[in-house]
């Protein structure tokens, strides 16, 4: 989607995502080409960067956090993007989403893709954070106050209500599309435009090994809306968020 924006010129005036939503916003705004990001994501392998940790989860986020340093040297800090960026994760203690917007930009990076048992999570400024989705996959809030950006939704976990549900996968699948379902329905209200392109309810959350294919349907879609992306760029609104 970030692609097709580019290729279309269209204005980006502030970005909120969420965890691999949130990772997206923040490569493309450290100036890293969407599709560079697509070649990281198949040339390296998951396990790679992963390793057991067992204590609150199952796998330790140290080389994952390894490899944003390593490809993000010059974006530390929220303020050192291009493009303001508001990051957003879970509190488990508090039971309450947290947003970054400024600071190191490293531990909320990792925070927001923190899934919950899959993943440690992420200890930071005195709060114990894992991925924000698990309260809110679409947030728009921080965007909401600011009357200069139409914002745009970017919707990928598309509900597929044929999907199948006679495994234990399945239905922990099912289990997860439903839960962040509810916390999203609310807040596609409050876009201006939602980009839900309908061929991604056929693969799984976690499906990288179709990695290009997804890329490519994210990106015909964006394209097929750019006249309706082109009108929300008349007054009052002249960027996008």
């Amino acid at each position: 989607m970030l692609e097709a924006l580019r290729e279309l010129e269209l204005p980006i005036g502030a970005m909120s995502g969420v965890s691999s939503g949130g990772l997206a916003a923040v490569f493309y705004a450290a100036g890293i080409p969407p599709r560079e990001v697509l070649r990281l994501l198949t040339d390296t392998r998951f396990l790679r960067l992963i390793r057991p940790a067992y204590r609150r989860g199952l796998v330790s986020l140290a080389l994952l956090e390894k490899l944003f340093a390593a490809h993000l040297p010059g974006s530390q800090t929220f303020a050192d993007l291009s493009i303001p960026v508001t990051l957003s994760a879970a509190d488990l203690g508090a039971g309450e989403t947290v947003f970054f917007d400024e600071g190191p930009l490293i531990p909320p990076l990792l925070a927001t893709g923190a899934v919950p048992v899959l993943c440690q999570p992420i200890e930071y400024q005195g709060r114990v954070l894992v991925d924000g989705g698990l309260l809110n996959n679409l947030p728009v809030e921080p965007l909401l106050d600011r009357p200069e950006l139409a914002v745009v939704g970017a919707h990928t976990n598309v509900f597929n209500p044929d999907g199948r549900i006679d495994s234990i996968r399945h239905v922990a699948e099912r289990t997860f599309m439903l839960a962040i379902g509810n916390n999203v329905t609310p807040r596609l209200a409050r876009c201006a435009l939602v980009l839900q392109p309908p061929e991604l309810r056929h693969y799984r959350v976690a499906d990288l090994r179709h990695a290009a294919a997804l890329f490519d349907i994210g990106y015909r879609h964006t394209r097929q809306q750019a006249g309706a992306l082109q009108a929300l760029l008349t007054a009052p609104a002249g960027e996008i968020g």
